[in-house]
């Protein structure tokens, strides 16, 4: 393996990832965590930039001058989640948790502007990007780009890097295509007229048809979508009348639906919208349709997905980057990023969870659970990619 020099001894950085984790903040909540990024990288003489979309902060690195920049970027939010491990660094604050090792990333990408600020042996510039709100449909990179981050940090290509459960510790994974999909809301409110259970015939029942909505839309992707294609539309949402007694004047269902291309999801929209209104009107009700398309899918841009790949296999190995992994149905604001420049987004292993300390919780050490915990031994490996892609990145004819 070959980390960059100065990564030896990570035991700083591992300190600092367990101080983030022990004092997680949501979306756009993040003042601790980004005076801390703005303070260490002010300390290693990189130029700051806070408040971007609010709390993001943007890292300017300046070498000798060359033509070329590049964008390094990372997350800084967590979850709205009880943690339910023990150790040490636990969240010290209820109801949220860095559960999707968004205090890791954070880690690398500043371990990677420490090690190139001491160095400074490239021409161009790097951007290191601190964004906040990827979590929760909050949008933090697309409100970054709306607050001018690419017309004031200009990068040619974006890159970014997440923890994941594949096999071996450090292991990366990516694709030239579709990684992610997107990811969007529904829901269908369906209004009758209400009136007590126990006279139906009284009233214009909006449950009965809100029931017959969910059953139809269950095997709606399958008429839709090209069956060569993977698309979802999950129904996780159901409501009637509060009371069991009651026929109410309004029932709503909702869900989930995620594909990994635009016409997909504009076939299972329209699919959606035309089954609500013809339903309801079988049952003599009226349809309201609110469908928000949070994310659009994680394309990586070929060239830049081949290039992340070989700065890849000059960290780890050949044997440890598997380039062609399949698409998964999880979903990143990254996309945003993605759609306005060319770029790539990877995987890098997070292990099984035996990297956890005494006292952790019950559950599995996948991302978004309870019981989840960052892997210290990755940091300097993504942060090795980090370095190894702004210096060739930046090293180019």
């Amino acid at each position: 393996m070959n980390i960059a020099d100065g990564f030896a001894d990570v035991s700083r950085f591992v300190t600092l990832r367990r101080d983030i984790h022990a004092h997680p903040e949501l979306g756009f909540e993040e003042h601790r965590t980004s005076r801390i990024v703005a303070q260490l990288l002010r300390e290693w003489g990189v130029e700051v930039h806070e408040g971007v979309a609010g709390t993001g902060v943007v890292g300017v690195l300046r070498g000798r001058p060359g033509p070329h920049t590049i964008g390094l970027r990372a997350d800084l939010d967590a979850l709205p989640l009880q943690e339910e491990n023990h150790f040490p660094h636990r969240s010290q604050h209820d109801g949220r948790m860095h559960a999707c090792g968004h205090d890791g990333h954070t880690t690398m990408l500043l371990a990677a502007a420490w090690h190139l600020s001491r160095e400074r042996d490239f021409a161009g510039t790097v951007n290191f990007i601190f964004q906040p709100a990827e979590e929760m449909g909050k949008a933090g990179a697309l409100k970054m780009m709306q607050d001018g981050l690419f017309e004031r940090f200009p990068c040619e290509a974006v890159f970014a890097l997440h923890n994941f459960a594949i096999s071996g510790v450090g292991n990366f994974a990516l694709n030239h295509g579709a990684l992610m999909a997107s990811s969007n809301t529904w829901r269908v409110t369906i209004t009758g007229r209400g009136t007590h259970a126990s006279m139906p015939h009284t009233g214009i029942d909006p449950v009965g048809a809100t029931i017959d909505l969910a059953q139809q839309l269950q095997t709606l992707v399958a008429r839709v979508v090209d069956s060569r294609e993977r698309a979802l539309l999950a129904v996780t949402q159901i409501q009637g009348s509060d009371a069991p007694n009651v026929i109410p004047d309004k029932a709503w269902v909702g869900g989930t639906v995620r594909t990994f291309s635009v016409e997909a999801l504009d076939a299972i929209e329209a699919g959606l919208r035309q089954l609500a209104e013809h339903i309801a009107q079988a049952h003599r009700c009226t349809a309201e349709v609110m469908f928000r398309r949070a994310s659009p899918p994680v394309v990586n841009h070929e060239k830049e997905a081949r290039f992340a790949a070989n700065v890849m296999r000059e960290v780890v190995g050949d044997e440890r980057v598997d380039e062609n992994f399949p698409a998964v149905m999880g979903a990143e604001d990254f996309a945003h990023m993605l759609r306005a420049k060319p770029g790539c987004y990877a995987f890098i292993g997070n292990g099984d969870g035996g990297h956890r300390l005494p006292d952790h919780g019950a559950g599995p050490c996948i991302i978004h659970n309870t019981s989840f915990d960052f892997n210290d031994e990755i940091i300097p490996i993504g942060a090795s990619y980090f370095v190894r892609l702004a210096q060739r990145w930046l090293a180019q004819p």
